[in-house]
């Protein structure tokens, strides 16, 4: 008896299954004191997620997505040595002028393909707390995708709460080594590479890298409601307060800019005459900016790159000069 064909309907919602599948278990994982894998792991199982979601997406609409030779008379699809069909991968999903991504989600998930293509030719550790952010993000834009293409029933959070800790952290540990120093170089420049070619709007979006600052609090009275997290609106005086007291001390994740770049912002604050050469170069040689000791920049595989105290430094001196690079 022949096969029956599987309607449309049905391959969209094993598809969607097989991505919460995916996505629970990166989770989970990722959750897991006993597993020591967690970014290398939850990285895959994420792509993989995405990936499924938007074959359902693509599949639901009707539109083509596997890759094909175009014929005089016919296509020709693609098929590997064992005769499948050759679907597209997350980046060429994320590429198509009709993906529904939001272009802030589109580069967390660019931003962990590219890291998945470092991290497996060569093993490292301390990723985990590194770029936490950046995995929070990616789990919390999939939860919302999910829902908003395929509906509210589909949604992961439920079935998810946060992880109990073991550890009250001291100011010992919140002020020792910071987990970037044991990332391989060629690592680091890769995450400095792809931040340098994102704005600032995008390198702060909360799709992109999603953080958040935690605060020990004891409750005022018995029997009121004691919860781990509390959350906050980021626009409330009390946000801009620890703003203020927190994050003036203390920078995660730096934005990092190359001299094309400095020139670049200096230049929008109205010193068009301020170029890389002689001004630029002439100016952080005098000002000895490349000292490590004053934390204008950092050198990441034999390049290096400015923070934008450097470059709120080229501005105040551009203002200082009168009208020299005006």
């Amino acid at each position: 008896m022949p096969k029956r064909k599987r309607s449309i309907g049905s391959i969209r919602s094993e598809l969607i299954a097989k991505s919460r599948e995916a996505a629970l278990s990166a989770i989970r994982v990722f959750n897991d004191p006993q597993v020591g894998f967690k970014s290398e792991t939850y990285i895959v199982l994420m792509v993989i997620a995405w990936t499924y979601l938007l074959h359902a997406y693509y599949r639901s609409k009707g539109m083509e997505h596997r890759y094909f030779t175009q014929r005089p008379k016919r296509r020709v699809f693609d098929r590997t040595k064992h005769g499948a069909y050759k679907y597209w991968e997350l980046e060429r999903c994320l590429n198509d002028n009709k993906s529904p991504i939001d272009q802030d989600t589109a580069n967390n998930l660019r931003f962990l393909i590219g890291l998945r293509h470092e991290i497996e030719h060569q093993m490292t550790r301390s990723l985990d707390n590194f770029l936490s952010g950046r995995y929070q993000a990616c789990a919390i834009n999939y939860n919302e995708y999910l829902k908003k293409l395929f509906g509210k029933r589909f949604a992961i959070d439920e079935q998810l709460t946060y992880s109990i800790q073991f550890v009250q952290l001291s100011e010992g540990q919140i002020e020792g080594v910071r987990p970037e120093a044991s990332i391989p170089e060629r690592l680091r420049a890769y995450v400095a590479e792809f931040d340098g070619k994102l704005c600032h709007d995008e390198y702060n979006s909360e799709r992109f890298s999603f953080r958040l600052l935690f605060k020990r609090k004891l409750v005022n009275r018995p029997g009121q409601a004691d919860k781990v997290i509390e959350f906050i609106d980021p626009k409330s005086d009390l946000a801009k307060a620890i703003d203020r007291e927190y994050w003036v001390r203390k920078e995660v994740e730096k934005p990092k800019f190359r001299p094309k770049d400095v020139v670049a912002e200096v230049q929008k604050a109205g010193f068009n005459r301020f170029r890389v050469s002689p001004e630029h170069v002439d100016m952080w040689k005098v000002e000895d900016a490349k000292n490590p000791g004053k934390g204008y920049g950092v050198e990441i595989q034999g390049s290096w790159y400015w923070y934008q105290s450097w470059v709120d430094r080229c501005i105040e001196l551009c203002n200082n000069a009168g009208n020299k690079y005006i």
